[in-house]
């Protein structure tokens, strides 16, 4: 077992908003040294996967005023707005910040960049690169660290604890996949910038490494966790694969037709249509389907995503990913063929909670990207506002490290939580038991998914507590086969698949405690939004190691709640 001592920051997660954050701390402090510990290549990050682009309002007829008020109606006003204007009025210096830097932006004739429409937007604002936004930007980003000497690289290293004492955080454990080494990395400061948590969901658009690690980890520590209950659903991704189709289609003008060939959006949000927002549109297809309108298919009930007036130019020059994609796992060219498409789990509005500054309540413990929740998103996520947070919440994190790391003396980590900890990964190792992981996987995604999707109720929500508390405790009963620390993966599988239980667990109870429907969080038994009883922030966290909710107001600076229309 290794110390590693002398960084002064430590980042968790290696996707865009973690490089983001690393760079501003490297470029604001050059003498800082700064760790960034991923349990994957960055370039492998889920970021990377992000397609239709990231929203900053770049046109004449737009402002970050109107990026806010749609953000905010967006959010069916949960989302809090101080925090939302400053998300808005920063948006655009990210994107000629990423320009400076060489990302191959798609521009219009005349050399300025070019943006597309997305779902809830009331301007043109999302920038994008063709549909592969989010490779280009993680690209861009990532040739951006290698400038830093002070930026260090922990790749395929796994965090399993952040240390804390009375004076805030310390550091993590982390464990080198590779060799199975273990280590304590101390830090003034920790980042955790590791992402959602998808997985927990069978039908989703996240990829493998989407397991709500450092999520799971700060509140083991102490931190809150917020809107948990807020779980978006993509209207568009294959059918059984879950690989997302991008919103960009919609934007650029695809329709989405029942098995009547109609366009049923008509129905649910005839001034919008296609470019309604997604928990709408989630919810238009799921009810479609309920009414015997959705169209078989080998992959199961979906409804069509229809490119094919767009022409071969158009779809090749602006959605190239898109069709390569249904190519290979469709054997479908969207050029002569409807698209199969139906909802699966996208995104998370809940996570850590934070104040603008990306700080929790840990001193020194940071928080950005999907982790966090700095109230941007609220009740709904509005498409391409992912990767702008991103960038714009991942430089405040590292202005604020910065500004920490020269008043914050290096800290110990206690011994004794060191040895704790690596007893706690022995344990698990030499522990012996019956239960399937597989199985117990399996059975938390169908939980998931049958209990805390689309549509939720008050009789499925409290079965499927009952349901994850079982599986908490089966699991417990796990044995892995292989005894040592060397690229033992069925270790790391666990480890996150304890982590995913406990957060499950999180948005069951957040879910029940809303007694309301507002966006992505929709209850048949409740089925309208209730401002007067729920125009709050539910906050859990861990007391006496039982999790207990509190509420918090969400705040208003000028846009009082009304009813939100498209």
């Amino acid at each position: 077992m290794e110390i590693i001592s002398g960084f002064d920051i430590v980042i968790v997660g290696g996707g865009a908003a973690g490089l983001r954050a690393a760079i501003e701390a490297a470029e604001q402090n050059p003498k800082s040294r700064i760790a960034i510990v991923s349990k994957v290549h960055p370039i492998r990050s889920h970021s990377v996967a992000a397609e239709g682009g990231t929203a900053a309002a770049m046109l004449p007829d737009d402002s970050p005023d109107i990026h806010a008020e749609d953000t905010i109606k967006g959010s069916d006003w949960l989302a809090d707005q101080d925090a939302v204007e400053f998300f808005t009025n920063k948006c655009k210096d990210e994107i000629l910040t990423l320009d400076k830097w060489g990302c191959p932006w798609s521009r219009n004739e005349d050399g300025h960049v070019h943006v597309r429409p997305f779902g809830g937007m009331n301007r043109h604002r999302t920038v994008h690169a063709a549909d592969k936004t989010g490779f280009f930007i993680m690209h861009t980003l990532f040739e951006r660290t290698l400038l830093h000497e002070n930026i260090q690289r922990f790749d395929e290293w796994f965090a399993t604890k952040l240390f804390t004492d009375e004076s805030g955080v310390t550091g993590i454990f982390a464990l080198d996949l590779k060799n199975g080494k273990t280590a304590a990395i101390s830090a003034k400061v920790v980042i955790i910038a590791t992402g959602g948590l998808g997985r927990i969901y069978r039908h989703t658009t996240n990829s493998a490494i989407k397991t709500g690690d450092g999520i799971a980890l700060a509140l083991r520590e102490g931190t809150s966790l917020k809107d948990m209950e807020f779980v978006q659903f993509h209207p568009t991704s294959m059918p059984k694969t879950g690989m997302l189709i991008t919103e960009a289609a919609r934007g650029e003008g695809g329709y989405l037709i029942n098995n009547k060939n109609e366009r049923f959006l008509r129905d649910y949000i005839p001034e919008s249509m296609e470019m309604g927002p997604r928990d709408i549109i989630s919810r238009a297809i799921y009810k479609e389907t309920e009414a015997g309108r959705a169209i078989d298919t080998p992959c199961g009930k979906c409804v069509h995503l229809d490119l094919r007036h767009l022409g071969k130019k158009i779809i090749s020059e602006k959605l190239p990913q898109l069709r390569d994609l249904t190519l290979m796992y469709l054997n479908l060219d969207p050029v002569t063929d409807p698209i199969p498409v139906t909802p699966a789990q996208h995104y998370f509005m809940g996570g850590i909670a934070t104040d603008i500054q990306t700080k929790t309540n840990i001193p020194g413990l940071l928080a950005v990207g999907e982790s966090a929740c700095a109230s941007v998103n609220g009740a709904n996520r509005l498409g391409s506002n992912s990767l702008a947070k991103c960038l714009v919440f991942g430089t405040e994190s590292g202005k604020t490290a910065a500004k920490i790391i020269t008043k914050r003396k290096h800290p110990q980590i206690d011994p004794k939580q060191i040895k704790d900890e690596q007893s706690r990964i022995q344990k698990i190792i030499q522990r012996t038991g019956k239960e399937n992981p597989h199985a117990i996987l399996e059975e938390m995604n169908e939980v998931m998914e049958s209990h805390a999707g689309v549509i939720r109720n008050e009789k499925g929500l409290q079965e499927g507590l009952k349901n994850i508390s079982t599986l908490k405790e089966k699991i417990k009963n796990v044995e892995i086969p292989q005894k040592n620390t060397i690229f033992n993966m069925e270790l790391i599988n666990l480890l996150e698949l304890e982590n995913m239980l406990d957060l499950s667990e999180c948005i069951l109870i957040s879910a029940l405690a809303r007694k309301e429907s507002r966006g992505a969080h929709f209850r048949e038994d409740y089925p309208q939004r209730d401002d007067q009883n729920h125009l709050i922030h539910y906050h859990l966290g861990l007391e006496n190691g039982k999790l207990k909710l509190s509420e918090k107001p969400v705040i208003i600076t000028k846009w009082p709640p009304k009813t939100r229309k498209y």
